[in-house]
């Protein structure tokens, strides 16, 4: 079963490995070389979770392995307030992948931040060609909505992005 908690600092340098290392960020996950020390001063501080800006949780197998992690920021649709969304974000290391850890923790996490925010809306996007992060999105209960024309930038080239999302009570 997949769990998430909160991240600890035991945590801080396996979830930093898809920064510093082409092999575990994978094709869809590698930006090019990016430091890590933020994760370790957020642990320390007690910022992972804010709120307001978002945050993030570590995701765990049901003997308490670390899996990877899920994250969520705040984005506005209008100046009204509580216009505003969550978008997710997903890392699962490398040799967990492909046993439906992915689809668990989305699932999860939409289902904490309606529980915890008055959010209407959770979404997430993802390259185009990543068609096995689509899968998990969708059995996750997220719906596409679309694509974002070469909108994100990696590995030398402009990629479009997949665009799904999840409402309150769906």
């Amino acid at each position: 079963m997949t769990r998430l908690r909160p991240v600890v600092m035991a945590d801080a340098e396996r979830l930093g490995d898809w920064r510093r290392d082409p092999e575990a960020g994978g094709e869809f996950q590698w930006f090019g070389y990016m430091l890590g020390g933020d994760l370790k001063k957020r642990i320390e501080d007690g910022t992972v979770i804010d709120r307001v800006d978002g945050g993030m949780l570590a995701i765990t197998d049901d003997e308490g392995q670390l899996v990877g992690d899920v994250s969520w920021t705040r984005r506005g649709y209008s100046p009204i307030a509580g216009s505003e969304a969550w978008n997710i974000g997903i890392v699962i290391l490398t040799e967990h992948r492909g046993r439906g850890h992915g689809s668990a923790a989305q699932r999860l996490v939409a289902d904490y931040l309606f529980a915890h925010s008055p959010a209407n809306r959770v979404e997430a996007t993802t390259d185009s060609a990543n068609v096995a992060e689509q899968r998990a999105l969708e059995k996750a209960g997220f719906t596409r909505e679309g694509v974002l024309r070469g909108a994100q930038f990696r590995g030398g080239r402009w990629n479009d992005l997949a665009v799904y999302s999840k409402l309150r009570g769906e």
